[in-house]
C-alpha cells in the first residue's frame, strides 16, 4: 500500500474509533450496533468491516488505544520529574486527571465492560498490569535511588493501582467526589505514607495549577 494510502486508512481507522466511542458512551456496549458506528464515523459498512471483524474487535481497538495514551501522559509527566518521589505524583496526577474529564468513558471502561466476555476482561487486564508496571517501575528507581527501602514493587504497585481503582469506580457510579481531582491529596498521602514516604507539600501538583 502506498504512503499516501497507507495515511488516509490510519485517518479512516481513528475516525472510525472516534466514532465507535461516541455510540459507546451514549448507548453503552450491548446496545451498540455497527451500522451506528459506521453512520457516525460517515463510513460505509464496508469500511467499517475493513477495519474490524465485529463490535468487539472495535471495543478491544478502543481500550488499548485508552491504556496507551493514559501510558503516554504518565510517562510523559513522570520524565519531566527528576526525584523519584515527585515522578510518583506526577503519574498519580495524571491518572486522577485522565479520568476526571472522561467520566462516561470511565464507566464505560470500568463498569459496562465487565459484562462483556472474556476476551475484554483480558484485555482490562492487560491494560491494569501496564499501569501497574508502571508504578512498578517508579517505586524501582526510588529504591534504586535509595529514597525507599528494598520492598516488592510489583506487589505494592498491584496494591496502589487497587486503590486508585477502586476510588474511580466509585466516582464513576456514584458521582462522589464531585470533583475527582479532589481526592488527590487524600490518595498521595494515604499511597505515600503506606511505603514510608513523606507527605509534605505536594509542589509538583502546586506548579502544575500554577501553569494551568
Amino acid at each position: 500500500m502506498a504512503p499516501a494510502s497507507q495515511a488516509r486508512a490510519r485517518a479512516r481507522r481513528e475516525r472510525i474509533l472516534d466514532a465507535a466511542l461516541a455510540v459507546f458512551t451514549n448507548r453503552g456496549y450491548h446496545d451498540a450496533a455497527m451500522d451506528e458506528i459506521a453512520e457516525e464515523a460517515a463510513t460505509s459498512k464496508g469500511g467499517l468491516y475493513f477495519h474490524f471483524p465485529n463490535k468487539q474487535a472495535v471495543f478491544l481497538a478502543l481500550i488499548d488505544r485508552l491504556g496507551t495514551q493514559l501510558l503516554e501522559r504518565a510517562e510523559a509527566a513522570i520524565t519531566a520529574e527528576t526525584d523519584p518521589g515527585r515522578q510518583l505524583d506526577a503519574a498519580l496526577a495524571v491518572v486522577l486527571h485522565t479520568f476526571a474529564n472522561h467520566r462516561s468513558l470511565t464507566r464505560l471502561f470500568l463498569v459496562d465492560a465487565l459484562g462483556t466476555g472474556p476476551e475484554i476482561r483480558h484485555a482490562l487486564l492487560q491494560m491494569h498490569d501496564r499501569v501497574i508496571a508502571l508504578i512498578a517501575r517508579s517505586l524501582d528507581a526510588a529504591i534504586a535511588a535509595g529514597t525507599l527501602p528494598a520492598m516488592d514493587s510489583w506487589l505494592i504497585a498491584t496494591a496502589w493501582f487497587g486503590a486508585l481503582h477502586e476510588v474511580v469506580l466509585r466516582w464513576a457510579l456514584t458521582g462522589e467526589p464531585a470533583r475527582l481531582e479532589d481526592a488527590y491529596p487524600t490518595i498521595r498521602a494515604c499511597l505515600r505514607r503506606s511505603v514510608g514516604l513523606p507527605v509534605g507539600p505536594d509542589e509538583t501538583n502546586d506548579e502544575r495549577q500554577r501553569n494551568a
